[in-house]
């Protein structure tokens, strides 16, 4: 089962009720909260509040969009952002933290600076496997997840069954680069930020990007598992069309299932 959500991040500006009215009306079923913006590291009380608001409305907290980095040369304060962003994944009772591999491009981080992302994220995987929490590696550029090969090696060095990848098609890649790197790293994906940009940052309606999308959630579907597809970044960060995006993601996500029958 495809699982349509919204990423909080997408409406940065607005209060966590807002933002959880904007989804029950768009029909989504799930949110990622933004730990910049909605649920701060060691805010409990926030994420509590956010908690209480989902599940009110019937929705389902699918993780919490943390901004770890894992990056600097401070042992306990890399120990201690650690710690608050977990405490804040309890209160939030997010299965789930989406962590990000450091702020610079493979290619650019020497094979030391590596091993020490590494051990941070193994150490961080297993705190969070304390609290039954899984940790998921955001998928992005100038990061240690910028290109498929690094991502899996990445993933290998972790090894840690709580660890798995987000994915998302990097920015300018063509459509087919892009499905190539989702069914590399399937089946080690956990969950999918959706979006239409082309042909860099530009955002466009969802559906503009129909073609890519349809296939990926057909490979999603035939792989089998279950996943949150969730949006991010709807065009001009306009809460007036993400009923229209929704519908599009929905529409989207059939497609692919009955493409992959």
């Amino acid at each position: 089962m495809i699982r349509p959500g919204l990423c909080s991040v997408t409406f940065r500006d607005l209060g966590v009720e807002a933002v959880v009215d904007h989804a029950v009306a768009a029909g989504l079923e799930c949110i990622e909260w933004a730990g910049d913006a909605h649920v701060p590291p060691a805010d409990v009380e926030a994420a509590a509040r956010a908690r209480e608001l989902t599940e009110q409305a019937g929705l389902t907290v699918a993780s919490l969009g943390s901004y770890l980095r894992f990056e600097g040369d401070d042992e306990e304060t890399i120990r201690a952002e650690g710690e608050a962003v977990l405490g804040t994944a309890r209160a939030l009772g997010a299965p789930r933290i989406r962590v990000w591999a450091g702020r610079t491009g493979s290619a650019d981080v020497p094979a030391g600076v590596r091993a020490r992302l590494v051990g941070r994220i193994q150490r961080f995987a297993d705190a969070a496997a304390g609290h039954g929490i899984d940790v998921g590696l955001e998928f992005h550029g100038r990061t240690l997840t910028d290109e498929i090969g690094s991502t899996l090696r990445l993933l290998d060095e972790i090894d840690r069954e709580n660890v798995l990848s987000y994915w998302q098609p990097h920015q300018g890649m063509p459509d087919a680069d892009a499905l190539e790197t989702l069914r590399r790293v399937l089946p080690r994906t956990s969950t999918i930020h959706v979006f239409s940009w082309w042909p860099l940052a530009e955002r466009l309606p969802l559906a503009e990007r129909s073609a890519l999308w349809e296939r990926a959630f057909a490979t999603l579907a035939a792989e089998g598992s279950d996943r949150d597809a969730l949006l991010e970044f709807v065009p001009g960060d306009d809460p007036a069309v993400l009923r229209r995006e929704a519908d599009a993601l929905r529409t989207l996500i059939t497609a692919g299932e009955e493409a992959a029958r």
